[in-house]
């Protein structure tokens, strides 16, 4: 399966991208790093910078159809900036169109909020987007993993880093599930 993962082109907490994208790896699939600019990416840890990663395929110029699912990695301004971006917000829609998997931790839901997405779904976040998301019509709990199936597609969400390994092995297993 090739697996959509969104980021900003700065902002991106660098351990929510690389760590599921590994498991991604590991599993046999073709993670694809996807942004609103070409060029680089540039990783934090927390504020400081970290590593940079090579941008695959630019929003706008790619599209739903050619993912099996999306990951939205967090990071406080990552997500600040792709739900200010048209293009970027449009595409994270697309996949729940289309009824396609999504997996978002941390910080990530800011995007999904804006996506108008979450009305009526049940999902965890990093605790401050809880008033966030209760008012854009979800649910939120505080749980290290949280499925939520009853929409049109599967929406996989987790609270922060230390919840990677649950939520890595979580969402490659509804991805299998919702790909048949």
């Amino acid at each position: 399966m090739r697996i959509a993962f969104l980021t900003a082109p700065e902002g991106v907490e660098q351990i929510e991208l690389t760590e599921p994208w590994k498991a991604a790896k590991d599993a046999g699939h073709e993670p694809v790093l996807v942004s609103t600019q070409s060029g680089k990416i540039q990783g934090f840890d927390h504020l400081a910078k970290a590593d940079t990663f090579p941008v695959d395929e630019v929003v706008g110029e790619t599209s739903a159809d050619a993912f099996g699912g999306l990951v939205l990695p967090g990071g406080v301004a990552n997500p600040d900036f792709l739900r200010t971006d048209e293009k970027a917000v449009a595409f994270v829609k697309d996949f729940f169109t289309q009824g396609r998997p999504v997996a978002a931790i941390c910080h990530a839901p800011w995007t999904l909020v804006e996506a108008d997405v979450v009305r009526g779904r049940t999902l965890t976040s990093w605790p401050s987007l809880r008033t966030d998301l209760r008012n854009a019509g979800a649910t939120w709990v505080d749980e290290q993993v949280k499925v939520c199936d009853g929409g049109s597609n599967v929406l996989v969400t987790s609270r922060k880093p230390d919840d990677l390994e649950a939520f890595c092995a979580t969402y490659l297993a509804e991805f299998a599930k919702a790909a048949g």
